[in-house]
């Protein structure tokens, strides 16, 4: 299993006014994301609204972005597939990989948690086992799914019995659990960053690859940051990730993760908002949001539309 390197997009769902996603928008999504060099997306994730949608919404999510890949082929695909029912997702599983992705992801049980970590393991594999040739990533962000199992921990577990384990997306803080999951195993498994805001930490530690929602619009501030750590410019590096910081701060400042689209929407590409219970910013604090995006002074490191 090839680990990826460069940036992965999670990519926003695209709604309309009434809440419906707009399909037709992701075809279009999709050459976006290759124009600004991004090597995979991410789809059905936390960015992407999965948790938010049917489970026929999420097929039909998969058969966007899988049929414009199988067209263009540059960008991977993959697909977040869990939740609160092995047996769900194992659906989505078999579906997706009926219609090409190339690998799946899976999300620790957010309302039932697992005890530990060999209930984490067992629980992931009863559904990496139901679809033994596609890479298997997990997902861990306990801040969202409430499991606050060490990854090093899980990967004790889950390596015995997991053969098509590929690796981790790793949206969490404790850089000493990532550490010694990029050395488990010799370096088997591929460690996919999470926190954008601090994408260089992680690439000291020895990542090669992120998944994150601000690559949707600042592809262009990451790919420099890692061409400044690549080539020993240290200084450069930890300027753009403080403008990183400072980009990501404004999410704070008007709601959260619907801002992300307010981010989309100023660089030409409207996705509409978020479905309830997210909170969405208003047409009246989007020009405040509007004018303090210009004060950053950064729109040569925003995605080209």
């Amino acid at each position: 299993m090839k680990k990826f390197e460069g940036l992965i997009a999670a990519p926003f769902a695209p709604m309309d006014k009434n809440g419906e996603l707009v399909y037709d928008l992701i075809p279009t999504y999709y050459d976006f994301l290759e124009k600004n060099r991004i090597v995979g997306a991410f789809i059905n994730g936390s960015t992407g609204e999965g948790v938010s949608l049917t489970q026929k919404e999420k097929m039909n999510v998969v058969e966007a972005w899988t049929a414009r890949s199988r067209e263009k082929g540059r960008v991977k695909v993959i697909s977040l597939v869990g939740g609160t029912s092995y047996k769900e997702c194992i659906d989505n599983a078999q579906h997706a990989v009926d219609n090409g992705i190339d690998a799946i992801a899976l999300l620790a049980p957010y309302y039932f948690k697992p005890a530990g970590a060999r209930q984490l393991a067992e629980f992931c594999a009863l559904i990496a086992e139901a679809v033994p040739s596609i890479p298997v990533y997990f997902y861990h962000i306990p801040v969202l799914s409430g499991c606050f199992v060490p990854m090093f921990d899980f990967l004790q577990e889950a390596a015995p019995i997991i053969p098509n384990l590929a690796g981790i997306k790793y949206t969490h803080e404790d850089f000493m659990d990532f550490l010694s999951c990029i050395h488990f195993m010799d370096g088997k498994f591929d460690m996919m960053w999470g926190r954008d805001e601090n994408l260089l930490s992680a690439l000291v530690l020895g990542t090669r690859s992120g998944v994150g929602s601000t690559f949707n619009y600042a592809a262009p501030l990451y790919y420099q940051l890692i061409e400044a750590f690549d080539t020993g410019d240290l200084p450069r590096a930890r300027k753009l990730q403080q403008i990183s910081i400072d980009m990501i701060r404004l999410l704070g400042k008007y709601g959260g993760i619907a801002t992300g689209k307010g981010y989309m929407k100023y660089i030409g590409f409207d996705l509409g908002q978020f479905r309830l219970p997210v909170k969405n910013m208003a047409n009246e604090s989007y020009v405040k949001f509007s004018a303090d995006v210009k004060s950053l002074n950064m729109e040569e490191f925003f995605s080209v539309v």
